[in-house]
């Protein structure tokens, strides 16, 4: 996420140019998640639920004697979901939903978290962001309170958001929406600069709460929270202690600082918050020469996760100063020593892992859980808990041609921790000990989960890169998964687990790098799982490769969350409606329908809703980026299909795909279209249903350095232009959305 569209990839977005020349192409085998009708039941409170089991009265007459009489309670007609006429596509700097529901910013960059913070002026004199919400909120998870301010998972009228603040809204070295004149746009970069655009990211804790129909987040709440890249943070898992991460700041390896560019998220079936770490290569350098300084395969590792020497960083904050806080950001072999342990050759291996956090108490340590693997990773989705079972998270690298990836934890699932006494302690418990698979996709619709491991013989014999030992794979996964022959996929983004039957789905937001002749390394021919190739006009731009994206989801086979093995198919297609049905507009999208550059992803575990969200830069000429609702069916509800293309050597590539059943306009239709410029991202619910919280990241992001002082030229000025906060300049927010007549989001 926030980046442009990878059709024209920005030179410091690091991590969305293609790092992976391995030569992986398809995988093959099957997987059958299985979901207990009680487990659906007792977690979901689902409209198909309700409707199969309705309620019943018992009145019991007093009298050894007397009878009983069982007197049937009429069972209520369930609500209609997908009952909101569908928005149009639009342009409008505003953000734009159904027909009787309202949106209301709610916490935008800069609010104060603490009373004795100024409010927010918005005119790039603003400082102490240590205690402000931070830029590009992202993913996002609520966390219920009762009244009285306890943990309570059903609070819906007071809870916590937490939530990730990606990046900011950036050109030619400077975040220039929060510096006066724009910020110092040539090297060295002051250091107050440095330091606002530092403190910007991480995450942040705010309490919210209702009162009466409107809510407001709680200024100076005791739990109110920020995390930014110089909060302190554990090391956990397999790599904890390992050589790969000493660094200056840590000798032993056990903790390094912060945590940057978060992106997708997850919530912990113990209550915790997981958060995704995406594109932090960028913000790193090296030096010219120091692959001839290190001399070992640390090179190797380097350039496979797109920090190549003499590589600029996104910002400079490398030239901030001489404090340590300024050279962490330098990669470069300086030191005399022999472990890294006096300067920060290894710093980069402390960062791309899955974060969790607790919260709701702030004494507990954050811990980075790097036996899920290192990687430009987006959401952490769990499959459903059942008692006895392993459980499974399930994750994506972000990046073109990268892996989809799963975690199958050791711990088998205990009813009791699903309301523990200590969250972080479970954690520890089921994320620090496990297997790490890649999946490897098949041309007939099935698939197989390969473990990294050292006892796998396929990473044993890599020549490219020699694995040490388990932390040196998991430190290393795209290499591991290279080595393994995994299926590079069109950009794996969110994935989500739907509730009802357990199947997994992933977005895969585009690819500019699939051809059907392919001329370079990187540039890839269409296959099963990633079927088209194809060129998208935006105007009088030629837009080449899958613009568009899709979404693919799996089947788990014998085993559930561990099983290793699965079948699959393509839920939808990306495309404008008017595409061509044969080889683009596969799912036969409408206008109420169609998007591009499928995103942010997530079912609702009240209505069993799936929410899709876009971040795109193909069909902006014809719409702003978007929210759909979607109710899908299941994999293997559709047909296989031929795509047939035309090679350069006049011959004809045919490629297989599965595509699942076509939408009609009561199982998928357009919810929400946001502000010009803007991402759809982060989606949570209150646990009644009824209360929904979305984020609008970056609006404005093309908005040019040179018109920073000319409000006018602003490509978007919301959430201002909806009478929130002060000054024109665009500010990411999260917006509140209700509604009018109290009922569910989506019916």
């Amino acid at each position: 996420m926030n980046k442009p569209n990878d059709l024209a990839i920005s030179a410091t977005d690091l991590n969305d140019i293609d790092s992976n020349a391995s030569h992986d192409n398809h995988f093959n085998s099957i997987l059958n998640a299985r979901l207990s009708r009680r487990n659906w039941l007792r977690g979901s409170a689902v409209t198909a639920a309700t409707a199969v089991m309705g309620s019943m009265g018992l009145s019991a007459c007093g009298g050894g004697s007397d009878a009983v009489a069982i007197t049937p309670t009429p069972t209520p007609t369930p609500e209609k979901l997908l009952a909101f006429t569908a928005v149009p596509k639009s342009l409008a700097d505003v953000v734009s939903v159904p027909a009787g529901y309202t949106a209301t910013a709610l916490y935008a960059l800069g609010d104060s978290l603490r009373a004795a913070t100024p409010a927010y002026k918005n005119d790039g004199s603003d400082t102490d962001f240590d205690n402000r919400a931070g830029d590009h909120h992202d993913g996002m998870e609520y966390y219920g309170l009762s009244a009285a301010g306890a943990p309570l998972a059903s609070g819906a009228e007071r809870g916590l958001l937490a939530m990730n603040h990606e990046a900011t809204t950036d050109e030619k070295l400077s975040s220039h929406f929060l510096h006066v004149n724009g910020g110092t746009t040539t090297l060295p970069r002051p250091a107050a600069e440095v330091d606002k655009e530092v403190a910007v990211h991480g995450l942040s804790v705010v309490e919210v709460r209702k009162t009466g129909s409107a809510w407001a987040t709680v200024n100076d709440s005791a739990f109110n929270r920020r995390v930014t890249p110089l909060t302190d943070i554990e090391i956990a898992g397999p790599v904890r202690g390992n050589a790969l991460v000493v660094t200056k700041y840590s000798p032993t390896g056990t903790k390094t600082r912060g945590t940057i560019n978060n992106c997708g998220t997850g919530k912990s079936p113990w209550g915790s918050y997981l958060s995704g770490e995406e594109n932090w290569a960028g913000y790193f350098t090296r030096s010219a020469t120091d692959n001839a300084a290190r001399g070992d395969k640390s090179v190797a590792s380097l350039n496979r996760y797109g920090r190549s020497q003499g590589g600029a960083s996104r910002h400079g904050w490398e030239t901030g100063g001489s404090d340590d806080k300024y050279a962490r950001w330098n990669l470069s072999k300086i030191g005399a020593s022999s472990n890294g342990s006096d300067d920060y050759r290894n710093e980069l291996n402390g960062m791309g892992y899955i974060v969790e956090m607790d919260p709701y108490d702030k004494t507990k340590a954050i811990r980075k859980r790097t036996a899920l693997g290192r990687y430009a990773h987006e959401s952490a989705a769990f499959s459903v808990p059942a008692v006895g079972q392993q459980l499974a998270v399930y994750m994506g690298d972000d990046s073109r041609n990268e892996y989809i990836y799963k975690f199958v934890t050791t711990a088998v699932w205990a009813a009791a921790d699903a309301n523990p006494a200590d969250r972080m302690a479970t954690g520890d418990k089921y994320l620090d000990s496990g297997k790490l698979y890649v999946a490897k996709l098949a041309a007939d619709g099935t698939g197989q989960w390969i473990e990294l491991a050292m006892s796998n013989a396929l990473i044993q014999a890599y020549s490219a890169y020699k694995f040490a030992d388990l932390a040196d794979v998991l430190v290393n996964a795209r290499l591991a998964a290279d080595a393994v022959g995994a299926t590079k996929m069109d950009r794996p983004e969110w994935c989500s687990v739907n509730p009802a039957n357990g199947e997994i789905y992933y977005t895969l937001t585009n690819n500019s790098n699939r051809t059907v002749n392919p001329s370079g390394s990187s540039q890839l021919a269409p296959d099963s799982a990633n079927p088209r190739a194809y060129t998208d006009m935006k105007g009088s731009s030629a837009q080449n490769g899958n613009p568009n994206g899709h979404i693919i989801r799996f089947k788990e086979g014998t085993g559930a969350a561990a099983a290793t093995s699965f079948t699959w198919d393509v839920y939808l297609f990306g495309a404008e409606s008017g595409a061509d049905a044969s080889k683009i507009n596969l799912s036969n999208l409408t206008a109420d329908q169609d998007f591009s550059s499928p995103d942010g992803l997530a079912f609702s575990p009240y209505t069993g809703i799936c929410w899709i969200q876009t971040d795109d830069g193909a069909y902006t000429d014809v719409t702003n980026c978007m929210m759909l609702a979607a109710i899908p069916g299941k994999v293997g509800d559709g047909a296989k299909s031929t795509l047939n293309y035309a090679t350069a050597a006049g011959g004809n590539l045919a490629v297989d795909t599965f595509i699942g059943k076509k939408p009609t306009a009561d199982t998928l239709k357009r919810f929400l279209v946001g502000p010009v410029g803007s991402e759809i991202t982060g989606i949570s619910e209150t646990p009644d249903g009824k209360t929904m919280f979305i984020n609008i990241q970056h609006p404005g992001e093309n908005t040019s350095l040179a018109n920073i002082g000319d409000p006018s030229k602003y490509t978007s000025q919301w959430p201002a232009n909806a009478g929130y906060g002060a000054g024109k300049r665009p500010r990411s927010a999260t917006i509140v959305i209700t509604k009018n007549d109290g009922g569910r989001i989506g019916s």
